[in-house]
C-alpha cells in the first residue's frame, strides 16, 4: 500500500515561549472516563458470568469472537496443544522467543533475588520481628488477541509470576473467527503457562475473578486490553488483585542532537504505530535538530505499514519541544512522568548523568544505542509499565507483583514486659480496654 504526500504535522513548542506550561498540559491531557455503554456492557458480561459460568462464557465468546462452539472444551487448550505450537514454528523464531524468554527470566530472577526474600532480626531481649514474603498461589494473565496479538506480552506476564513462584498460571486469549497465533501460543508454553483458555473481554476477566466450572478461580490478574476488558479489571478489583488500568502507549526522547535524526524519528514512530492515542514527545535544546527530526518524519513515514495510525497519532498528540538546555529538559520529562523515556546522548557518562537526574518514568533507556523496542521484546526488564502519568507513584510489573508480604512478630517474655506496658497505655487513650487488658495479663 502506497502512502504519497502523506503530511504529518506535529505540535512544536518551545519553553520560553508565554504560553507554555498552558500549551503543554492541553496536549497531555488524556481522557480516560469510560463511555456509558461501555460500563452498562460489562456490568451485564460480569453478572452473567458470575451467576451462569460456562454458559454465559461460551454465549459472549460466540458472539464477540465469531465462533461457534458448544462446550469450554473447545475452548480450553492443553499443554500439547502448547507445545505443538512451539514445534511448529521455524527455527529463527523458535531461537528469538527463547532468547527473549531467557533474557526476561534471568532479570527476574535478579529482581527476585534482590528484594522477594523473606527476612527477621532479632533483638536483645530475643523478639523477633520480620516478614515472610510468600507467592500468591494461582494468577490469570490477560492476552490481547483481537487487533493484533502479542506473544512479547505472554513472556512479560507470565514469567515474572513463574520466577516468584506461582503455582498456577492461566493465560486467556481470544480468538476472533477462532484464529489462533502459534507465536502467542509458543510463547505460552516457552514461559511455563499451566492452562489456556480461548477466550476474551469483558467476559474472560469475569471467568478469571469468579470463576466457572471450567476456568479457575485466580488471585491476581495482569495483562492490558481494550476498554472492555479495562473496566471489567476495574470492577472485579477487591475480588481479585490487578496490576494496573494501563492507558495509550507513550514514549518521550530527549536528545541532545548527536543522535542520527532519522534513529529518533523512527524511535518516535515505534510508539505512535500502537494506536492513534499513543503520545509520542522529544525533548531536544537544538531547533535545527528538531527540524532535522520533523524532515526525517516525513520523509519515512511513506513507508511505514501503518502510516496512517502513526500520523494520527503525531498530529493529535505528538510534541516536539525545544529547551532551554538538557537539565531543562529532564525536569520537564519529570513533569510528564513517561511510560518509556530515552536519553539519546552519544556520551555514556553523560547520559547516566541526566539519567541520575530522572525521577519519574516507567522505564529509562540510555544510550543512542538504547532503542524502547529492545525493551518491549528482549532487553531483559518488564515492558508492562505505568502510563498517563502514574509512574509518579507506580511501577513496572515485576517479581513483587505477584508476591504478597506477612510481618512476622515474635515477642518474647522479656520483651511482652516492656511492649506491654506501651500497648496498655495507647490502648487505654483509645478507649479499647480488651487490648489494653490482652497485654496486661502478659505482664509479670
Amino acid at each position: 500500500m502506497e502512502h504519497q504526500n502523506l503530511n504529518v504535522s506535529v505540535l512544536t513548542l518551545s519553553t520560553t515561549q508565554a504560553n507554555f506550561d498552558v500549551a503543554l498540559q492541553a496536549r497531555l491531557h488524556f481522557d480516560d472516563s469510560i463511555d456509558a455503554g461501555i460500563q452498562t456492557a460489562v456490568t451485564e458480561i460480569i453478572a452473567a458470568v458470575r451467576a451462569r459460568g460456562d454458559a454465559a462464557v461460551i454465549e459472549y465468546t460466540n458472539r464477540f469472537d465469531r465462533v461457534h462452539v458448544a462446550e469450554m472444551q473447545a475452548l480450553t487448550l492443553t499443554q500439547a496443544d502448547l507445545k505443538s505450537a512451539f514445534d511448529e514454528l521455524g527455527e529463527v523464531q523458535k531461537a528469538a522467543l527463547q532468547a527473549a524468554a531467557g533474557r526476561v527470566r534471568n532479570y527476574h530472577i535478579a529482581q527476585n533475588q534482590a528484594s522477594g526474600q523473606s527476612w527477621s532480626y532479632t533483638e536483645t531481649d530475643g523478639t523477633v520481628l520480620g516478614q515472610k514474603v510468600t507467592p500468591l498461589d494461582r494468577v490469570g494473565i490477560y492476552v490481547p488477541g483481537g487487533k493484533a496479538a502479542y506473544p512479547s506480552s505472554v513472556l512479560m506476564n507470565a514469567i515474572p509470576a513463574h520466577v516468584a513462584g506461582v503455582t498456577e498460571i492461566i493465560m486467556v486469549v481470544p480468538t476472533p473467527d477462532g484464529v489462533r497465533n502459534p507465536l502467542v501460543l509458543a510463547a505460552a508454553y516457552v514461559a511455563g503457562v499451566n492452562k489456556v483458555f480461548t477466550i476474551g473481554g469483558a467476559q474472560a476477566v469475569a471467568a478469571l475473578a469468579y470463576g466457572t466450572d471450567t476456568v479457575p478461580r485466580v488471585d491476581k490478574i495482569v495483562g492490558p486490553g481494550n476498554a472492555f476488558v479495562a473496566e471489567a479489571k476495574r470492577r472485579v478489583f477487591g475480588q481479585v488483585g490487578i496490576d494496573m488500568i494501563a492507558g495509550p502507549s507513550e514514549i518521550l526522547v530527549i536528545a541532545d542532537g548527536s543522535t542520527p535524526a532519522d534513529w529518533v524519528a523512527m524511535d518516535l514512530f515505534s510508539q505512535a504505530e500502537h494506536d492513534e492515542l499513543a503520545q509520542s514527545i522529544l525533548l531536544c535544546p537544538s531547533a535545527e535538530y528538531i527540524t532535522e527530526v520533523q524532515n526525517a518524519i516525513h520523509r519515512l513515514i511513506a513507508d511505514m505499514p501503518r502510516a496512517e495510525v502513526i500520523r494520527t497519532s503525531l498530529q493529535n498528540r505528538g510534541i516536539l519541544i525545544q529547551t532551554r538546555d538538557m537539565n531543562e529538559a529532564c525536569d520537564i520529562a519529570n513533569r510528564i512522568a513517561p511510560e518509556h523515556l530515552e536519553i539519546s546522548v552519544v556520551d555514556t557518562a553523560q547520559a547516566n548523568t541526566y539519567a541520575d537526574q530522572i525521577r519519574h518514568a516507567g522505564a529509562i533507556f540510555i544510550g543512542q544505542y538504547t532503542s524502547e523496542s529492545l525493551g518491549d521484546y528482549c532487553a531483559g526488564p518488564n515492558h508492562v509499565l505505568p502510563t498517563s502519568g502514574t509512574a509518579r507513584f507506580s511501577s513496572p510489573l515485576g517479581v513483587y507483583d505477584f508476591q504478597k508480604r506477612s510481618s512476622i512478630i515474635q515477642v518474647s517474655k522479656q520483651g511482652a514486659q516492656t511492649l506491654g506496658k506501651i500497648a496498655s497505655t495507647l490502648a487505654h487513650g483509645e478507649g479499647l480496654t480488651a487490648h489494653a487488658r490482652s497485654a496486661e495479663l502478659r505482664l509479670k
